[in-house]
């Protein structure tokens, strides 16, 4: 174990003129933006290492599979954030103020199993960004121009908790099926009609389930208040890769804040919808009603994984604005600003407008 931290902390130049080497996204190669040259980056042979949970808390401490990292924290907002030395703008990835470099500190964290890779570099998030802002209605002209510099976008490794387990879980409750009466009511014409009506059967049920819940996904980290949208926060964890931290080269990472006992608690609770809905699989019908559930999970292992999204933040009038491009799809989210003059403009506008139509309805 000693071995592979040592590797992770390997900072290799350009063997060519002596630059730090950056992470080509969508690729598993490391490469110098001076004079092109390129590394592959060497995977472990062994895929990802999942950790046995129980035995970890317990037995094995905070400090195994871990490492010392260099961290900084930013003061305007509060984010935690691993910027790796080849990285030149030392800025916060979600609110963009300075972040002062003789602050770092050190810190341990559960070594990351796997990392998922930035599968598009800046210059296409940038594009995709310049869209987005382009198809606002009413943004304010700053807006605009903060979408024409690249600096404003970022990239940026969220840190989350996979846990795998096999489940098992004994059920009763009953089984609902539909039948069908006709009945007669008064509709609104006041006449006598027939009227279907549909009808449930209960009959009592019970039984076992049992199945392997895979990548129960929980993220491990506040990230800002909970301000990663949903809409964007899906990827393909089919192309994890075995964790080297040359995929981070060029990139920031956020450290997890959520602790690995609180993250597993979330898992239970997902583990535990997943049983009702397999219960009522399980049971069939038309409807079902679940009275009681008793539910164990063994074999439970952990994964400490990093996930790519771009970030880009914007303040207009003392507010500050994130938006959000996954950087394994390119999908984008985020809050914006509105220009009150526009809208003002705009409004006055359709007010003259309305106000000509109806001058030249009266003349004719």
């Amino acid at each position: 174990m000693e071995e592979t931290i040592k590797n992770t902390e390997l900072k290799k130049p350009c063997i060519n003129c002596g630059a730090e080497l950056r992470y080509q996204p969508g690729t598993k190669n490391i490469s110098c933006e001076y004079c092109g040259h390129l590394e592959e980056i060497a995977l472990g042979e062994h895929g990802f290492k999942e950790l046995e949970l129980y035995p970890y808390l317990k037995e094995m401490g905070a400090q195994k599979h871990s490492e010392e990292i260099s961290m900084l924290n930013c003061k305007n907002c509060g984010a935690n954030q691993h910027i790796e030395e080849n990285y030149k703008s030392l800025h916060c990835v979600y609110c963009s103020m300075p972040l002062v470099l003789e602050d770092a500190y050190k810190e341990d964290w559960i070594l990351p199993g796997a990392v998922l890779p930035f599968q598009i570099d800046q210059k296409r998030s940038f594009q995709i960004f310049q869209q987005w802002v382009k198809g606002l209605w009413f943004a304010p002209n700053k807006l605009k121009k903060a979408a024409l510099d690249p600096q404003f976008t970022k990239g940026l490794y969220l840190p989350y908790w996979t846990f795998d387990a096999q489940l098992k879980a004994t059920y009763s409750g009953q089984r609902g099926v539909y039948y069908y009466e006709n009945k007669r009511v008064r509709n609104s014409q006041g006449k006598m009609v027939n009227q279907r009506v549909r009808r449930t059967r209960w009959y009592p049920a019970s039984g076992k389930i049992a199945g392997f819940v895979d990548d129960t996904l929980v993220k491990a980290s506040q990230q800002r208040q909970g301000r990663i949208p949903t809409k964007i926060a899906h990827w393909n964890l089919k192309l994890l890769q075995p964790f080297n931290s040359s995929f981070l080269r060029g990139f920031v990472t956020e450290k997890y804040t959520i602790p690995l006992k609180q993250g597993h608690l979330t898992a239970k609770g997902e583990a535990e919808r997943i049983a009702k809905r397999w219960c009522r699989q399980d049971i069939g019908g038309d409807t079902q009603r679940l009275t009681h559930m008793d539910m164990s999970l063994s074999e439970e292992t952990f994964k400490h994984i990093l996930l790519p999204v771009y970030v880009s933040a914007y303040r207009y009038n003392g507010k500050e604005y994130n938006f959000f491009i996954n950087g394994e799809n390119g999908n984008i989210s985020g809050s914006r600003p509105y220009s009150f003059w526009k809208i003002f403009f705009t409004v006055v506008l359709v007010l003259l407008l309305i106000a000509a139509i109806v001058i030249l309805a009266r003349n004719n």
